[in-house]
């Protein structure tokens, strides 16, 4: 019976990413057979195209590093208030981690622009000078 637990944890540790990798692929067939079935229909390769850039889109987008860093900000200070009530030190220290975590990205979203609105007025900003 004490050998079960490590066999369990080992096997856990391969059964999660294949099943991960099972849901991904058969999530990511149905959106290729439909493309598949659609594009047959169409004779225009124009609507192909557009029809492929919807699915495209949102890779597209840049990530909001502002909305990320808050959230993983409000993370640390939830585990920081869980560590100071129920669990201890240890969660405190790894509150305040996240936290400062969650700050720096936090920073890094308002130094970088990200948004397209916000690259063309720093492109502006810059062309001005």
């Amino acid at each position: 019976m004490e050998i079960l637990v490590p066999i369990l944890g080992v096997l856990t540790g391969i059964i999660v990413p294949i099943a991960v990798f099972i849901w991904l692929y058969y999530e990511g067939k149905g959106k290729r057979e439909a493309v598949l079935e659609i594009s047959k229909n169409l004779d225009d390769p124009k609507k192909v195209e557009e029809l492929l850039n919807i699915f495209e889109e949102r890779k597209k987008e840049p990530i909001d590093y502002r909305r990320g860093g808050l959230i993983t900000l409000f993370v640390g200070v939830g585990i920081y208030l869980l560590g100071n009530w129920a669990v201890g030190q240890f969660f405190e220290g790894v509150g305040l981690l996240v936290g400062a975590i969650g700050i720096g990205t936090m920073l890094a979203g308002y130094m970088y622009p990200n948004t397209r609105e916000e690259i063309t007025n720093a492109v502006d900003e810059y062309e001005k000078r």
